[in-house]
């Protein structure tokens, strides 16, 4: 009994009130922080958890750029594991708040976590904050935090509390639970009468309706939303440093066939690609890469083609180097079904080939595209070195983590994320074409667009001899750069005679700098 008596209430004080606000604060509180939780679980929060912190990471000063770098490095490769760790600690930070539990320990571990989502997903109040993060302007928290410890040491215990009522039966509670020295612990105010207490709950229930709908207009403002967070995530953002791991082979293939007729089997399925260093995106292929695999013909040859629909809707396939009858050969192939026609390769050249379904923008974009190349009948000069180089470009936002997905906004205003030659940025820089000095290196670029032309230019070397459409008398010679409209193809001859390293660029430098750039190694 004495030790039940060292608890039982004080006589009311002129504190009384002072306690019941500070308890109805913390509530209050409490309800943002389970709302914050509560965000944490969705998809879209986990979606794009890396991406939160790329975003804060713009227009950082760079003194700060190994503080992001660091957290990018640590969280890119366990994403699951650390949003795992938020929705943990978002939630026993709301439980606590919102009961009174282990208070001491929950300010002081909510303060160190706001300090650290602040400083991080939300770049020190940088330019990426309220709303995309869903954790709420944390520099404030941190405040408030800070403005609870400051309270509760001044007011000592609060019957407002689970943890008043541990302590009555633990009293080592205390060490985890009381901010205040001893003498003011033991000064506990008594509660306020229930009629009062109601009149508080009314209170707080208006001042949470109005906070809820702030936080609404906040969460639904455009910059704001999870998907303009995915929008804004680029693919160069993600990419890793290391070296691109599987290269595409940029060599041209032998011929398919020396008969009359050779037989071409094409299959669109729905697959996940490389488009730059540790960066994948979910995209509609032929035969499982983009580019689609190359295609080596002779002119006068016929191409029998069959194609399957692997993927999940319709597709089709479009020859540039045939001349059918576009309603037959090119007609939608629905899922699950397969369509075979032939077309003569009249025409030499560098041709593009790509599903034809509407969007056809959509389809292209989205990987579906390849060359076919049709030898002359007249041979071309012999060449040392043959490779086959398709621009592309990628329009994209963030699925989760580091694999990337279409954006139809982006492919409609014409602002792709990455211009690529053969399907991966940057590829042939890490992994550059090989040739020998004096060697005739043939380039058979084709631009697949969907939208933007490539100026083909090889920095430190002259464009030898280009054929336009593949015909050994059509040449041109000695040009610097040659243009390639989206839908077209060129056959380009370099000569070098100086050992060294040449990029080939598009030299549009925007596209460069998106990704159309690779290197060639030349040798004595």
């Amino acid at each position: 009994m004495a030790q039940a008596d060292q608890y039982s209430p004080p006589v009311m004080t002129s504190s009384t009130w002072r306690t019941a606000a500070g308890g109805a604060l913390r509530a209050i509180f409490g309800v943002v922080w389970a709302l914050n939780a509560y965000l944490t679980y969705r998809s879209d929060f986990a979606a794009h958890y890396v991406g939160y912190l790329h975003n804060a990471a713009i227009n950082q000063p760079g003194w700060l750029a190994w503080w992001f770098d660091f957290w990018i490095d640590l969280v890119t490769p366990h994403a699951s594991l650390f949003i795992w760790a938020t929705r943990i600690v978002e939630t026993l930070i709301a439980l606590g708040l919102l009961l009174g539990f282990a208070r001491k320990t929950t300010y002081v571990v909510g303060a160190l976590f706001s300090l650290l989502i602040w400083s991080t997903a939300e770049g020190f109040s940088g330019p990426y904050t309220v709303g995309a993060t869903n954790l709420g302007p944390a520099l404030v928290y941190v405040l408030l935090f800070i403005g609870l410890i400051l309270t509760e040491r001044e007011q000592g215990r609060s019957p407002y509390s689970v943890d008043y009522y541990i302590e009555r039966r633990w009293p080592g509670w205390r060490r985890i639970s009381e901010l205040s020295a001893p003498r003011v612990v033991e000064e506990v105010p008594p509660r306020l009468p229930w009629s009062e207490q109601l009149a508080g709950m009314v209170g707080i229930l208006i001042a949470l309706a109005l906070l809820f709908g702030s936080l609404s207009s906040a969460m639904n403002a455009p910059t704001g939303t999870p998907a303009a967070a995915a929008a804004a995530v680029k693919p160069l953002d993600l990419a890793s440093s290391n070296p691109v791991a599987n290269p595409h082979d940029a060599t041209l293939p032998p011929l398919l066939g020396t008969g009359d007729s050779v037989d071409v089997h094409l299959i669109a399925t729905d697959t996940t690609v490389d488009i730059a260093s540790g960066v994948t995106y979910e995209g509609w292929t032929f035969n499982g890469s983009v580019p689609a695999p190359f295609i080596h013909v002779r002119q006068g040859q016929t191409v029998n083609v069959t194609f399957e629909n692997r993927g999940a809707m319709d597709h089709s396939i479009d020859f540039h180097a045939a001349q059918v009858d576009p309603e037959t050969a090119y007609r939608n192939v629905a899922a699950g079904q397969s369509i075979s026609f032939s077309f003569k390769a009249e025409v030499p050249g560098a041709f593009m080939y790509h599903c034809g379904t509407a969007p056809v923008l959509f389809h292209i974009a989205n990987g579906m595209y390849g060359a076919i190349i049709v030898d002359p009948a007249t041979p071309l000069p012999a060449a040392d070195e043959s490779y086959v180089i398709v621009q592309g470009e990628w329009y994209t936002s963030q699925a989760q983590g580091n694999t990337m997905t279409a954006d139809y906004d982006k492919m409609l205003a014409g602002t792709p994320d990455e211009v690529v030659f053969n399907g991966i940025a940057f590829q042939y820089v890490d992994h550059p074409l090989t040739a020998k000095v004096g060697d005739r290196v043939r380039f058979y670029v084709v631009d697949a667009g969907p939208t933007y032309d490539t100026a083909f230019h090889v920095i430190g070397s002259m464009l030898d001899t280009v054929y336009p459409d593949g015909d050994p008398s059509h040449t041109l010679n000695h040009l610097q750069t040659y243009q390639i409209a989206p839908g077209s193809g060129a056959i380009i001859d370099v000569v070098i005679n100086t050992p060294g390293t040449y990029p080939f660029v598009d030299h549009s430098m925007l596209h460069a700098n998106a990704g159309a750039i690779g290197k060639l190694k030349v040798s004595q």
